[in-house]
Formats: structure tokens, sequence, C-alpha cells
């Protein structure tokens, strides 16, 4: 455990008391996609003193990613995610591990990944691929680890209309819709989600044969940090 005397701690434990801050200096998170959702959970989970967090993603920081993803800056334009999360995590806290894994997740090797990993107190996904989060979420649900998953934020522009329920008590969402029919396959009764009210904005562009959302800075940040919380709530029982 993290010694949780350190000034980091400091304004935590005057919110949570030593016990349960002395829980995130223990946590482990397996935190799936560090794009504009998943960087704002890995900042925030860094930030509370999480243990050890275990970061996925196979791909590198682009310019377009600039205008919402925290890991994002002209320093970073060209690394791979996961070395740029690395060196963040390091600048704010030094005393959190940082496991990464330089893949691409699918429906064939996210149960490996979770194990790969090893002991696990909660799994962050924060992918798009419908096939790769099912089996994520089932995954996770067979091993008995909690679980939040993160669906549509693009084409939004209200933060204020985002919300964690149930996946099959959400609505709206294209993503979560898609979501509902798959896990309902899968054999999944029941998954706690972060998704929006808010009707999606048609505005999307076309690049080498496909519709790419369009996205505004604040909505996958909140998303991101509205999981964040989620999570370490759940990790301190409140």
């Amino acid at each position: 455990m993290a010694d949780i005397s350190r000034p980091i701690y400091d304004r935590t434990k005057r919110l949570y008391g030593e016990e349960k801050t002395a829980r995130l200096a223990e946590a482990r998170v397996l935190l799936f996609g560090l794009g504009g959702v998943g960087g704002y959970v890995l900042e925030a989970l860094c930030r509370a003193g999480v243990a050890r967090i275990g970061i996925v993603d196979c791909d590198t920081v682009n310019e377009t990613n600039l205008n919402r993803q925290i890991l994002a800056t002209l320093d970073t334009v060209g690394m791979h995610k996961c070395d740029a999360a690395i060196a963040r995590a390091k600048a704010i806290n030094p005393e959190t591990e940082i496991v990464p894994f330089y893949t691409f997740v699918t429906a064939e090797n996210a149960a490996e990944i979770i194990d790969s990993f090893g002991e696990c107190d909660y799994v962050a996904d924060c992918i798009d691929n419908v096939s790769a989060k099912t089996a994520l979420i089932k995954a996770s649900v067979e091993r008995n680890i909690p679980i939040i998953s993160s669906m549509g934020t693009g084409n939004k522009v209200d933060p204020t209309k985002l919300r964690i329920s149930d996946i099959f008590k959400t609505d709206t969402c294209p993503l979560a819709r898609a979501m509902r029919l798959s896990l309902k396959k899968a054999g999944v009764k029941k998954c706690p989600v972060l998704w929006s009210t808010e009707q999606p904005m048609g505005a999307t562009v076309n690049e080498n044969g496909r519709n790419v959302p369009g996205s505004a800075s604040a909505v996958p940040a909140a998303a991101g940090l509205f999981i964040a919380a989620h999570i370490m709530n759940g990790i301190t029982n409140l």
C-alpha cells in the first residue's frame, strides 16, 4: 500500500477519512481505452492515489485528439498512448504502478487481458467496439469483478445529460441500444453504464469510408470523471 501520509493524500483523507483513503491506496483498477473518456478516468484515479492501474490501448496520440483527450498535447503527438499515460501518471503520483498492455482489445483477447493483470478491484470499459465491450463485460461478470462501461459520448454537447444506470434502463444512445442487444444475446443480465440522454447531433464526417463522430471537449471529460467517481465510491463503499 502507498504511504497515505504523503501530501497528495491530504485532501482525499479530509473527505474520505483514513480508512477509505487506505482502500484507494491499495486498489487495483484495469482501464480499457485511453481516449477522450479513458484518459480522464486515469487522471482521476492517479490523483486519488489508486495503487495499481492497468491501461489497455494500441493507439498513438494524433493531432485530432487535441480537442478532447487529456493525454494529447503537442509534445505527445506521435507517442503511444500507453507511454503518454505512464509519463503523465508518474508526473502526478510516482507511487502508482502503471501496467501497460499495448494491444487492441477484441472479443477473443478481452478475458485473457483481465487474467494477465491479476487481482482486480474494478474494470473500466472505455472502448467503442461492441463485440469487444460485450466480451469484456461478460468476462468481468464471470469473474465477479465490478465493471462500468462507457456508452457513446460523441456527437453530444451537454455534459449535464450524462447518467449512470443499468444498461437495460438506457435509451436514446445508439451504442447503448447495440449493447443491450449484444449483452442480452451473451446472457449478461445487468451492467452499470455511463450514457447520455441527449439526442446525438447529426453532423459526422466520412474518413476513409467510415463515419467519425464529432466531439466536444467537455462531454468525454465529464464522462471520464463520472466513471472515475463511480469506481472510487465503489472501492470505498460510499
